[in-house]
């Protein structure tokens, strides 16, 4: 079996993850680089081999149709329906496509954009919404031993949108469903009516429904890149932009002119005016001071002025004190205020 492996794998013939070396060309025909060296070439022939044994099938035929996606052996559909249609147990596999009429559809695509702050692009669901032509398929065929008809599963236009086939990166399902539609009852066919065809693999138009995939080498499909925990650079690139004016709370998304960004006007300051009017309404010579208002600083009696939040509104404090301030950087009142870089 290694030997036949061997030769098979010096073949130009078979697919390239079978090949022992691979060439890169350009387009006319002309070799482009150094030769590379495919570790796994005798292993795969190997495993294709004896595939084609336990089918009692030829083995191009088996390297032609099978794919290998994230590590994982996929069959192609053409091979499904060709091994059905050979096996003598049933009648040639026939395909029956009704139409339901138009219906309006919602999905979820998603799209790479670039984060204009760290210049990295991220993954971002989209929702998209149509009106599409659903479809229903059934494969069916005689069985030859009972003469009694069988048929798969119903796949619809319906069940791609829902299982999420639909709006998959390259999806074909947007550009060919009928052809798509024949290949996925196909698939239901064949698991259920002849599993050992198929050995309980999946076909390679499944496994690419079922998570995002590209092709990384010839003959081999994956991942672009390990997914990566989206950090704060990349939540904050997805809200709204705000203008030079403007001021956005990354907490809840709110605009606000920049004037009226601070939070100070959050902090209550009714409980004061009373105990000013009085003060104000006072005699001019000196009364005596209950022994509470020796707290008081003389920043109490300012327009302007405003309760501390680090001294929980104890202490009336002005925007210069805060600006003298040493914990002005770790105080609630200035977290959304930009402040200057230290010199």
């Amino acid at each position: 079996m290694q030997r036949a492996a061997h030769l098979l794998s010096n073949s130009t013939l078979v697919p390239k993850q079978y090949q022992s070396t691979w060439v890169k060309r350009d387009k006319y025909g002309n070799q482009e680089g150094p030769t590379t060296q495919n570790p796994n070439a005798i292993s795969n022939c190997v495993l294709a081999l004896n595939m084609s044994q336990r089918l009692g099938a030829d083995p191009l035929m088996i390297m032609q149709n099978l794919y290998i996606v994230e590590g994982r052996p996929g069959w192609s559909s053409q091979f499904i329906t060709a091994a059905i249609n050979a096996c003598g147990k049933f009648s040639p596999l026939r395909f029956e496509i009704e139409d339901l009429g138009e219906q309006t559809f919602e999905w979820s695509e998603k799209v790479w954009e670039q984060n204009p702050q760290t210049g990295k692009n991220f993954r971002k669901d989209v929702s998209q919404k149509a009106r599409l032509k659903n479809m229903r398929c059934v494969a069916w065929a005689i069985e030859k031993a009972t003469g009694e008809r069988i048929s798969s599963p119903p796949v619809t236009i319906e069940m791609a949108v829902l299982e999420g086939w639909y709006g998959k990166d390259g999806s074909k399902w947007k550009t060919m469903p009928e052809v798509m539609l024949r290949y996925r009852a196909a698939s239901f066919f064949g698991k259920l009516y002849a599993p050992e065809l198929l050995m309980g693999i999946q076909t390679a138009e499944e496994i690419h429904d079922t998570i995002d995939l590209s092709e990384m080498s010839p003959g081999s499909f994956g991942f672009d890149e390990e997914p990566k925990p989206m950090t704060m650079d990349d939540i904050k690139a997805t809200l709204p932009q705000a203008a030079t004016s403007e001021h956005i709370n990354v907490d809840t998304g709110e605009v606000t002119p920049k004037e009226m960004a601070p939070a100070r006007e959050k902090v209550s300051v009714q409980e004061k005016p009373h105990v000013q009017k009085e003060k104000q309404a006072a005699p001019k010579e000196p009364a005596p001071q209950p022994q509470q208002q020796n707290n008081l600083n003389p920043n109490a009696l300012n327009q302007n002025a405003f309760p501390c939040p680090r001294t929980d509104g104890e202490r009336m404090v002005t925007e210069a004190d805060c600006e003298k301030c040493s914990m002005r950087p770790r105080c609630p009142e200035w977290d959304n205020v930009e402040l200057p870089e230290e010199g």
